[in-house]
């Protein structure tokens, strides 16, 4: 897939009402409408603010959710539309319906250098279906479609794709860094390129891994899938997490990394403990002689060493998913320290490939040391796979 995508640097957007697809689905409380994380909201802040110097008018689009049809107000954008009024200090409309008399009416009357918000476009079904006459629709309501909700772009939705078949289409800025950022590191990768691998289970991360072994030097495997990995190499793993399907699966994927010269780097020590839970006593174990009662719910020092050795000598690193349970204190040690050294590594590009990764550098507090921190959860881990996405596919290549 070509990368290469015009934005909105790249045409003229004075005088011109633009469609702009945000991603505004965030956490918040449903009773409250309090928003517990905004990233995605400040992401795409750069984009509007320039459409709007650039003397545009602008029409926001999201979804929130999954409403499936239905008005829900516990997914409503007014949480959404008060947190940017906040952030941009200016009125930002919210309209009553989704395409109804009220959006239109707001959208006609709406000139340069104002912004409105459209109503979550899940309250309609056509929004998931792709139907092209909603699409159709929706594109009337503008000159130009600008895409900038990367969360969302391995979606084929009606404001995702469909509309570009009726509008001249291009990236946002948050879009645009994206590609920048994922693009390079899997196409021209300074290296030698470490990838990290977390998260639960083997099966979510099959075509990640296949597609890495083509790219990497080294590839790190923590987390809930690499007691997977243990098993296929014969070990006990106690109660710890298996995907008992993808055993077979692991152990080729051990195989082939042999075969191709990527360094595979597994938990060599882990901390385990008796039961699942944040009160637990943390026990490190050997990952050759793994209790038959306990679980693994983090990896162990010797790995953490092993780990941060990889990082600290990589040009590139891409991380995808967590090392251990980091929401409990005891065990959020393994993904703390990849997150240091990811963020001791000055001259090196540092990537965090969205989702849960992305929560638990936030909590490490070494975020903002890091090159890049992708907003796109199933997005980024279908992009490390190396598959089309379809809301960056539909925008018009640079020439």
């Amino acid at each position: 897939m070509n990368y290469d995508k015009k934005t909105i640097r790249d045409i003229d957007v004075s005088g011109k009402k633009i469609l702009l697809r945000c991603d505004f689905n965030v956490p918040h409380d449903k009773a409250t409408g309090v928003i517990h994380d905004d990233t995605r909201i400040v992401s795409t802040l750069p984009t509007i603010r320039y459409l709007l110097d650039h003397n545009a008018a602008v029409i926001l689009l999201s979804h929130m959710g999954r409403p499936h049809g239905e008005w829900k107000k516990e997914l409503s954008l007014f949480s959404a539309r008060d947190h940017l009024e906040e952030l941009l200090e200016m009125p930002v409309p919210l309209t009553e319906d989704v395409l109804g008399p009220d959006t239109k009416a707001k959208c006609a009357a709406l000139q340069p250098g104002q912004v409105v918000l459209v109503e979550n476009l899940r309250f309609r079904l056509e929004e998931e279906k792709n139907d092209p006459e909603f699409a159709k629709e929706l594109a009337s309501l503008a000159d130009i479609f600008v895409f900038d909700a990367f969360g969302a772009a391995h979606r084929a939705h009606a404001s995702t794709e469909g509309v570009s078949h009726y509008l001249p289409s291009v990236a946002g800025l948050l879009v645009e860094k994206e590609l920048e950022f994922m693009g390079k590191a899997l196409d021209d990768p300074k290296r030698p390129l470490v990838a990290i691998l977390g998260g639960s289970k083997v099966s979510d991360k099959i075509g990640v891994i296949n597609n890495l072994l083509q790219k990497a030097d080294t590839i790190l495997i923590g987390g809930g899938m690499a007691y997977t990995f243990q098993a296929a190499l014969g070990r006990d793993i106690g109660t710890s997490l298996l995907d008992a399907n993808h055993v077979g699966y692991a152990k080729d994927m051990i195989a082939k990394a042999q075969e191709m010269g990527v360094k595979l780097l597994l938990p060599q020590d882990n901390l385990a403990a008796k039961e699942f839970s944040a009160d637990a006593e943390p026990i490190l174990v050997d990952a050759t002689d793994f209790p038959h009662d306990l679980m693994g719910m983090d990896i162990g020092p010797k790995t953490i060493e092993d780990f941060t050795g990889a990082i600290a000598g990589a040009g590139t690193v891409i991380w995808n998913g967590p090392m251990g349970v980091f929401e409990f204190p005891a065990f959020a040690n393994g993904t703390n320290a990849v997150a240091k050294a990811m963020s001791d590594q000055k001259d090196a590009v540092t990537i965090v490939g969205g989702g849960d990764s992305s929560s638990a550098v936030e909590k490490s507090g070494f975020a903002d040391k890091l090159s890049h921190i992708s907003t796109g959860g199933g997005a980024s881990l279908e992009f490390l796979e190396g598959l089309v996405l379809p809301g960056i596919a539909c925008l018009a290549d640079k020439d």
